[in-house]
């Protein structure tokens, strides 16, 4: 019996992470280089251990990376030298290299996302914005609407004092973005142009949405942060009310594709990614 040779030992830490398509992406990605990968899920309570456990576990066990996701994309900075002041700014991490001088930190989320956005509206602005949840992936996405010269940001978050230190970061990096929390979805969401959803609700384990069908109307545009299911409840009341939609499925592919050029730094045929992705279902 023969064991196949890794070129490329990568993971993910998460929780609720059976279904993520990351560790396909990467072999496949690996793939089309002629490198074996492997590519580990690594859920801490399923391994009995905590987070920092697991991580230090990654950092001296032959790990060249890791993907890092929901709920530590905040508490895995601690652990990480960050040279980018953005992503410090944006303070959550989705990618971690370990080099000789220790592991780094990059957010490929806030890359992932304007690559989404633009995907399928172009240079149009996104307009008023009424984003829910304001973690990790939240506080990328912010950021990402930073970079796309969105006018107005509404935040929504049953923690409000996350909500709060997130408005007070932007507000630092952006003073001419216009920041206000608010308490109920619903009020957040009048007169805006863009709804996103950046909690986990809609995940496999996390039914429903958190934009009742009632707030769609007068809208243009959607994006929901979760893609497994890629067709959630937020995203089938958006497409039935008439609104574009940016599925979290382009997140995970572009942030993928760009934590694969951080980890490898070797070119990738997109599309034929996305065929065989496809291809694999």
């Amino acid at each position: 019996m023969t064991t196949q040779k890794t070129d490329l030992q990568l993971g993910l830490i998460g929780d609720n992470i059976a279904r993520s398509r990351s560790p396909l992406l990467h072999r496949l990605a690996g793939a089309q280089n002629g490198l074996a990968v492997d590519y580990a899920r690594l859920v801490p309570r399923d391994l009995g251990r905590s987070f920092d456990a697991v991580f230090a576990d990654c950092a001296k066990g032959g790990f060249r990376g890791i993907n890092i996701t929901y709920p530590y994309k905040e508490r895995v900075t601690a652990h990480l030298g960050i040279d980018d002041p953005l992503v410090r700014a944006i303070g959550a991490v989705n990618t971690v290299l370990f080099t000789p001088e220790g592991p780094k930190g990059f957010n490929t989320d806030y890359s992932g996302f304007i690559a989404a956005y633009r995907g399928l509206r172009g240079d149009a602005s996104p307009g008023t914005v009424c984003m829910v949840g304001t973690g990790g992936v939240g506080r990328a996405i912010a950021f990402g609407l930073v970079a796309l010269k969105a006018p107005a940001l509404h935040l929504v978050d049953q923690d409000r004092a996350k909500a709060e230190a997130l408005a007070e970061a932007l507000r630092a990096a952006a003073p001419g973005m216009a920041v206000r929390v608010f308490a109920e979805v619903a009020e957040a969401a009048q007169g805006v142009q863009g709804l996103i959803n950046s909690t986990p609700i809609g995940m496999v384990g996390y039914t429903g949405s958190v934009f009742p069908p009632a707030v769609l109307p007068g809208a243009e545009w959607v994006f929901d942060a979760v893609y497994t299911p890629v067709d959630t409840q937020f995203l089938r009341d958006a497409e039935a009310a008439g609104l574009a939609v940016v599925s979290g499925y382009e997140l995970f592919f572009w942030q993928g594709v760009h934590a694969w050029e951080i980890f490898a730094g070797l070119p990738l045929d997109h599309a034929a990614l996305r065929a065989a992705l496809l291809a694999e279902g």
